[in-house]
């Protein structure tokens, strides 16, 4: 069963088969034409530079392009950065891609070991850093050949030889998987990707050049980046860049600059649902939630108490954005809603099973491995290893990863279901489930629980689990922890709590 439903996400008086997401050949191509068409718009604010109108932005990322390709930069050679979100780092990005270069971006908190891996797998030329320690673990790993410079990017000034010449199937990203098990792989999105990942969000989510952005995601992230800054450049709109969230920051920028987006992970709706201040986000357009589960009672209390019914969304690195709650139609909570335009849907059992997607926003493969791209792609479609299953009207439930799927006695368990259960009790805040092994079982259902306040008995919390769940579903073993390990998106990394 494919299911496409793009209908339900397109304007008024759109067509679906008048779609061609990738029709304006490249992100660095529409975006000079936007700024050419409006000049003296702001397009991006740094709290120590101000707003960069779209003229000045063009010639920044037109000198920096200079630099990069007067250092000996080629369409096609790679340049790694790793630093918190900036306009002098936007500026360097916007450049590479406009010369061909290859952007790999690469996490903050990573330490030697994972950069190392980065530099020796990609083998940047050039490397924007803004720490000592990353680059000095990036000079040993990658040698003398390499540049190492900051976001900047203080090289001598050069004339560009070419800039927007890329073609749709050239790379323009490696962007590292999470890396749950063995080493990060390099996922390759290619000019067309970003282009259709950036046209059907705008198009779902009705992005136009009036909107403003609070930008608080780091750029090192498909989200922040590819969804955030590429889409905001593509509409035309603006964007607040802060180096990091905090709930303050976010509605202090939100009223000053008169914003009307805000995109987050569920972690940071955790704390603007806990804050006194969560009704000021009643004065956006749209909230969309992406990188991690939404928790349902969370999406009903942003509605009650922030007036927000915040769009929750699906997507990944190799995939870009996939499937979204529509911005006309139903925000159902629980529910990662429906294919975006241009995105083909289709489930390995039917009605459920791994979702499998096809489209113009699916990668091609990884970086420097074959057999790996061979493995994850069946007659032509990514094979995503997440779980979903399909309501009767079409809506997508993720049910967790093919590989967190526990078996305890010869019966599927689905982690997400028993989550969503125990979150429903008062005393807990936060819940992740895994299986541990079990000589009886196989595997058992194990409950890591942050709780509100003082952790219940145990046994309240299986009495309560036991009046909505079969019981083989029910936790056999629970852990109160005063955290759960997360990445810097706020994924939980259930991996470390297998262990």
């Amino acid at each position: 069963m494919t299911v496409l439903a793009w209908e339900a996400h397109l304007p008024a008086g759109a067509q679906a088969g008048d779609l061609d997401l990738t029709a304006k050949g490249s992100l660095p191509s529409a975006w000079v034409g936007v700024w050419a068409s409006a000049p003296s718009a702001p397009t991006l604010f740094d709290r120590d530079r101000g707003w960069i109108h779209a003229e000045r932005l063009e010639e920044a990322t037109r000198r920096v392009a200079g630099r990069l390709q007067g250092a000996g930069l080629e369409p096609g050679d790679r340049m790694l950065f790793s630093a918190e979100p900036s306009l002098e780092l936007v500026i360097a990005h916007v450049a590479a891609l406009r010369s061909g270069i290859v952007v790999v971006p690469a996490n903050t908190a990573y330490r030697e070991r994972e950069v190392a891996h980065i530099v020796t797998d990609a083998r940047p030329k050039v490397a924007l850093l803004d720490d000592h320690d990353r680059a000095r673990w990036t000079r040993a790993a990658a040698g003398p050949g390499t540049v190492v410079v900051g976001p900047d990017v203080d090289l001598p000034d050069h004339e560009p030889a070419v800039l927007d010449a890329v073609a749709p199937e050239d790379p323009a990203l490696i962007v590292y998987t999470s890396g749950t098990t063995g080493s990060p792989k390099g996922a390759v999105l290619t000019h067309a990707n970003l282009l259709a990942g950036s046209e059907s969000a705008g198009l779902a989510w009705r992005w136009t050049a009036s909107d403003r952005l609070v930008l608080a995601l780091p750029l090192f992230h498909v989200h922040g980046l590819c969804v955030g800054l590429h889409g905001t450049l593509l509409a035309g709109a603006s964007a607040v860049l802060l180096p990091h969230f905090d709930v303050d920051s976010v509605l202090d920028a939100t009223g000053a600059h008169g914003a009307s987006l805000f995109f987050g992970v569920p972690t940071m709706y955790h704390r603007l649902a806990r804050s006194s201040r969560v009704g000021e986000l009643a004065a956006l357009r749209l909230c969309v939630s992406g990188s991690a589960p939404l928790p349902a009672e969370l999406h009903r209390t942003l509605a009650e108490r922030g007036g927000q019914h915040v769009i929750e969304r699906y997507g990944m690195t190799e995939t870009l954005m996939n499937v979204s709650n529509p911005y006309d139609g139903e925000r159902r909570a629980g529910s990662v809603g429906l294919p975006l335009p241009g995105v083909e849907l289709r489930l390995s059992n039917g009605q459920d099973g791994e979702i499998q997607l096809r489209g113009p926003n699916v990668f091609p493969g990884y970086w420097e491995r074959s057999n790996a791209t061979a493995e994850c792609f069946r007659d032509g479609w990514f094979c995503t290893g997440d779980l979903g299953a399909l309501d009767p009207d079409g809506y997508l439930r993720i049910l967790g990863r093919s590989k967190e799927l526990i078996i305890s006695g010869g019966f599927n368990v689905y982690p997400r279901e028993v989550e969503e259960v125990l979150l429903a009790h008062p005393a807990v805040a936060e819940v992740a489930v895994v299986g541990t092994p079990s000589d009886e079982w196989g595997e058992v259902v194990t409950a890591f629980v942050v709780p509100s306040g003082d952790a219940p008995p145990a046994e309240s919390l299986v009495t309560f689990a036991a009046g909505q769940l079969a019981p083989f579903k029910r936790p056999r073993l629970l852990h109160f922890v005063d955290a759960l390990p997360r990445n810097a998106l706020g994924k939980v990394l259930k991996h470390e709590l297998a262990r």
